[in-house]
């Protein structure tokens, strides 16, 4: 499965680096995320709960982070499994540059899916992708100020420093992007 989108977000380029780096903004904005947990510099364990049409399972995953370029861009490699349900892994490719006011964030996934999750069908999986992405969106915008306020706080420099190292923004898109990629997998007609 492949998806690429862009999305632009009512904050800076550094305040939408922070946010996603940033476990508690991660937390909120993925339905169905459980915990996103750091075990080495730029990896992470995720646990979630996702349901595709007919098919609801809770998934573990991990998430890679490469190619790093504080506060541009940087790759995600994740493999999860969903018992069960089946499995996906792949990676993202993910860019932020401003745009007016606000970020446009770019992403390009790839993605391979595995179990009952293939067997559902691409519409549904689609479908399914698509929702997380916008559920997900929608939160951070949300979060950013979303047209409420027009004014987003910044973190000081070394706050965005360590908000870099947690790496957690980027766990977030990843997760939304497992899931929307296991949605498109086991919704793709066989």
């Amino acid at each position: 499965m492949e998806m690429s989108s862009s999305r632009v977000v009512p904050a800076s380029v550094d305040a939408t680096w922070h946010a996603l780096n940033d476990p508690q903004v991660l937390k909120a904005c993925i339905a169905g995320c459980e915990s996103i947990e750091r075990v080495a510099d730029n990896e992470y364990t995720v646990a979630m709960t996702a349901r595709v049409g007919p098919v609801s399972a809770k998934f573990s995953g991990r998430i890679v982070l490469s190619d790093i370029v504080p506060p541009t861009s940087y790759t995600i490699t994740f493999d999860g499994q969903g018992g069960a349900a089946g499995f996906a892994n792949g990676n993202a490719k993910v860019q932020l540059t401003p745009e007016g006011s606000g970020t446009r964030i770019d992403y390009q996934a790839s993605a391979q899916v595995g179990g009952k999750l293939a067997q559902i069908g691409s519409r549904l999986v689609d479908g399914a992708a698509a929702k997380v992405a916008d559920d997900f969106f929608g939160r951070l915008v949300e979060h950013l100020g979303g047209g409420a306020k027009a004014d987003v706080d910044v973190p000081p420099p070394a706050a965005v420093k360590k908000a870099l190292n947690t790496m957690w923004l980027r766990l977030g898109l990843a997760a939304a992007i497992i899931v929307a990629m296991a949605v498109y997998w086991l919704t793709r007609p066989a």
